[in-house]
């Protein structure tokens, strides 16, 4: 089984996580995650191919934002909440109200 990459709490850097938190389908999978709890990739509905779901789960991870738990074949996400409180105080709920009340709660899509 492939060992992923989760930096510590004293790697995650306020650089990454605004860039990993800047793209609208990661923020809609971590607002999602955020408020049902830890989630399966396949478990959240955007209107990406799976791939693409995997690159952002990769980037949201190498950011220390999410950890993801192997098992089998699924991965399950979850906030990395402690680990973001303790480094960036009150930032990650900061960023998803704004964007709950931005209005911008589903993902884009193409026409």
């Amino acid at each position: 089984m492939k060992i992923l990459f989760h930096p510590d709490r004293a790697d995650i850097h306020l650089s990454s996580v605004l860039y990993a938190l800047s793209d609208p389908i990661r923020l809609y999978l971590v607002d999602t995650i955020y408020k049902s709890g830890e989630r399966t990739c396949g478990d959240i509905d955007v209107p990406v191919v799976k791939s693409t779901v995997s690159h952002h789960a990769r980037t949201l991870r190498e950011a220390g934002i999410v950890h993801v738990r192997m098992q089998g074949t699924q991965r399950f996400l979850s906030i990395r909440t402690e680990d973001l409180e303790a480094r960036f105080p009150g930032l990650l709920a900061a960023i998803l109200q704004a964007h709950q009340t931005s209005g911008e709660l589903i993902p884009f899509t193409t026409t």
